[in-house]
């Protein structure tokens, strides 16, 4: 099983997510299922069918959040520098086509959140900055073609 490197906050968010669809959700999901066994034959019951595949569904996530809770792993953050990008660094970079900064901060896919500026280290940005330094110019392979960055700084 491969190893989930996350935040604490991150596994802190996790682990809510999982505890509130196990006290919540599955519950609400098992009232659902019951009250549409009640109203009679199963066979032609569309209500039952949809509780049942919901409850499918949640059991599946449950599960799935529960492999990455299992194989988790807090980043130290007193391990991470800024001599290069690496997980955990806020990256200020400059698109030499458009000469647009941004910046985004590199996380696991579990926590990554674009509206938030945070984008997971398995995305093709993220791949093509990794190990860079300030100054250096990576070009990276995205669907829309080849975008230039430059990095322009990069901090914790």
């Amino acid at each position: 099983m491969a190893v989930t490197y996350m935040t604490e906050e991150g596994l802190r968010k996790l682990r809510e997510e999982v505890a509130e669809m196990e006290s919540i959700q599955r519950p609400e999901i098992s009232r659902q299922i019951a009250e549409a066994r009640d109203k009679g034959d199963l066979s032609e019951n569309a209500e039952y069918d949809a509780a049942k595949e919901a409850q499918g569904m949640l059991e599946a996530k449950i599960a799935q959040l529960k492999g990455i809770l299992a194989s988790a792993r807090v980043i130290d953050e007193a391990m991470i520098n800024t001599d290069h990008v690496q997980i955990m660094n806020k990256v200020t970079l400059k698109n030499l086509k458009t000469n647009k900064l941004m910046t985004y901060t590199l996380v696991s896919e579990n926590e990554a959140d674009l509206k938030c500026g945070k984008i997971s280290v398995n995305t093709p940005i993220a791949k093509g900055l990794l190990g860079k330094k300030v100054g250096e110019v990576a070009e990276i392979k995205v669907p829309s073609g080849l975008i230039t960055f430059e990095v322009i700084d990069i901090s914790i």
